[in-house]
């Protein structure tokens, strides 16, 4: 199988730090940021930021309902507002989000900016519940208030969901780039791999 090719929204937020990451595991990485950059990715990921500016951004340039169709078949990570977007639901808010997660969750519901913390977090990301202890940065992250039958809880910080699965799609509460631990995005590459192999 020929070596995939992981795309990153580059519109907003740290996508630079997501690529670093990436490609210190040898992923071959492209940022997005028009419609037709999705073309020759085999998976995304939607970096941090500020969810409501990412999708005035996402409608500006056409990219909804590309993004959309791409999702239909090819994986995403999404990570804070990436999580956010990716949501079935927004607590208190009109956002309109691309319901890929059957979750609903709340904005900076872990704090502002200044209230910012890292804590270590037990993750289940291979089979036979074997842990991995994990250092995850909050950064006015939200918080999974609600989740369906089919959301796999893959991690979690003081009993609440802050990693999820859902199909062949990820969301993180928290910035997975800015550790040196690649644990996650490996976890992703795995995804997008077995994912391709499925329609080969």
């Amino acid at each position: 199988m020929k070596s995939v090719i992981i795309g990153v929204l580059a519109l907003q937020g740290d996508f630079s730090k997501h690529i670093q990451i990436l490609q210190s595991i040898g992923v071959v990485t492209k940022e997005v940021r028009k419609p037709e950059d999705l073309d020759n990715c085999d998976g995304l990921i939607i970096p941090g930021g500020e969810s409501t500016v990412i999708l005035h951004q996402l409608n500006f340039i056409g990219m909804v309902e590309k993004l959309q169709k791409f999702a239909e078949t090819k994986p995403l990570f999404g990570t804070c507002a990436g999580l956010i977007l990716m949501s079935s639901q927004v607590q208190d808010s009109p956002l309109k989000t691309l319901k890929l997660l059957n979750i609903t969750v709340e904005r900076n519901a872990f704090g502002r900016q200044i209230a910012s913390f890292r804590a270590f977090i037990q993750m289940e990301l291979k089979e036979k519940g074997h842990q991995t202890l994990y250092p995850a940065f909050f950064i006015r992250a939200p918080r999974i208030r609600a989740n369906g039958p089919e959301v796999q809880v893959l991690g979690t910080y003081q009993n609440e969901p802050i990693l999820v699965r859902q199909g062949h799609h990820l969301g993180a509460s928290f910035h997975p780039e800015l550790t040196g631990d690649p644990a996650i995005h490996q976890y992703f590459l795995d995804i997008v791999q077995n994912n391709k192999k499925s329609f080969i």
